[in-house]
């Protein structure tokens, strides 16, 4: 990217005290309440909505870098606003935020494009930390969830996709970009990463982007499973 370069406003980083949070939940005073904290927790609450489609409307106009999304939504579910916004506008993080403990829910929600799923019980501190935590694009759970997931990282692992018989080369990916994949199939959230390798946040991002443009992946499900298959996670 050259210094002319702009940057679409769903690409700026999140400083601090300027996380664009938008807020989707079909309960008005569960909403309202949640947008109150968040704001009072400095967080920038650009919008709210109360059904699917206008979450799928609205979040494209004001950008918010986490959308914190209920599952069981009027008008679309949740697992599909979360797949057409995150397919749409990859460098948007969603948090689920459901009453649901289910495991086929999490799973969904993840494959979906969620970057983490917070139960409803969880305390006004615990989804602060999330939303901040998941503005970094660090995967977030309510605790014993967070095995699951990673149980079906590997779970998708030994069931690989059927192989297109005109299936281009796979493209090459610099020894750093290897790096950093092998880190995220390890678990280890970016700030782990930047830690052990010794570089910034933001770069163990853009090497996550670039990855993920390289390989046309378009989640870290979608790239844990891939680095997985290809034994990336126990080098």
């Amino acid at each position: 990217m050259n210094e002319h370069t702009e940057l679409h406003p769903w690409d700026e980083p999140a400083g601090p005290g300027g996380i664009r949070v938008m807020v989707v939940d079909d309960h008005p005073m569960w909403r309202d309440a949640v947008a109150r904290d968040l704001a009072a927790a400095g967080f920038d609450v650009v919008a709210t909505a109360g059904d699917g489609p206008e979450a799928v409307r609205r979040a494209p106009a004001v950008t918010p870098h986490v959308l914190v999304l209920d599952l069981n939504l009027p008008g679309m579910p949740g697992v599909q606003v979360c797949r057409e916004l995150v397919g749409a506008h990859p460098a948007l993080r969603v948090l689920v935020l459901s009453a649901s403990g289910e495991h086929a829910d999490v799973l969904e929600a993840v494959k979906s494009g969620a970057t983490g799923y917070l139960l409803k019980s969880a305390g006004a501190q615990e989804l602060i930390d999330a939303v901040r935590r998941t503005a970094a694009g660090d995967p977030v759970f309510t605790p014993g969830l967070a095995g699951l997931v990673l149980g079906e990282y590997r779970r998708l692992a030994t069931d690989p996709a059927p192989a297109a018989s005109d299936e281009p080369k796979a493209p090459r990916l610099t020894d750093r970009e290897t790096e950093v994949l092998r880190l995220v199939a390890k678990g280890l959230s970016y700030k782990q990463i930047a830690e052990r390798l010794v570089i910034s946040h933001r770069t163990v991002q853009n090497h996550v982007q670039n990855t993920l443009g390289k390989l046309q992946l378009h989640n870290r499900v979608e790239l844990v499973r891939y680095a997985i298959e290809r034994g990336l996670d126990d080098a």
